[in-house]
């Protein structure tokens, strides 16, 4: 059974009918349809929406991370009873409250930035801020863990 199965009432079709299928498919989708009234009016010089949509959502992602280093922060200071240390409470407490902010200003600069590469069609944003991110979301994780054994 090295063939495939087919149903009684298809035939199969020569190679020169699959090559004038295969043409066929691949002028289409290079032409789009036939009416072009069926596709939206495009702006000359504005960008795909799909790739605007795109930066919003990765500027929501940006929010979002934002949303939890800041919850993060307050949860320390305010729900945390391991740490027996207040100053140090607060100042982890704080940081994390002040790298929420910070990411929240760096998502809308990138965004912003990301839109007028859009637009204008320049270079896309680089990615050597999201070193310092992750650079610092290490620094406050070892300095909670740090606290946690040290307070234990």
């Amino acid at each position: 059974m090295g063939r495939h199965w087919r149903p009684s009432r298809c035939r199969p079709s020569s190679p020169a009918a699959r090559s004038e299928r295969r043409r066929a498919l691949t002028t289409e989708r290079a032409s789009g349809p036939d009416d072009e009234r069926d596709q939206p009016a495009r702006v000359a010089g504005a960008p795909d929406a799909r790739f605007t949509l795109a930066a919003e959502r990765t500027l929501l992602a940006w929010v979002r991370t934002s949303l939890g280093f800041l919850a993060g922060g307050v949860a320390i200071v305010y729900v945390a009873p391991d740490i027996t240390d207040r100053a140090l409470e607060t100042t982890l407490g704080l940081v994390m409250v002040a790298l929420g902010c910070a990411i929240a200003v760096m998502g809308g600069w990138r965004w912003r930035r990301t839109d007028r590469a859009l637009r204008e069609g320049g270079p896309m944003p680089g990615s050597s801020h999201l070193l310092v991110v992750v650079a610092a979301i290490v620094v406050i994780a070892v300095a909670i863990a740090l606290t946690i054994v040290i307070g234990h």
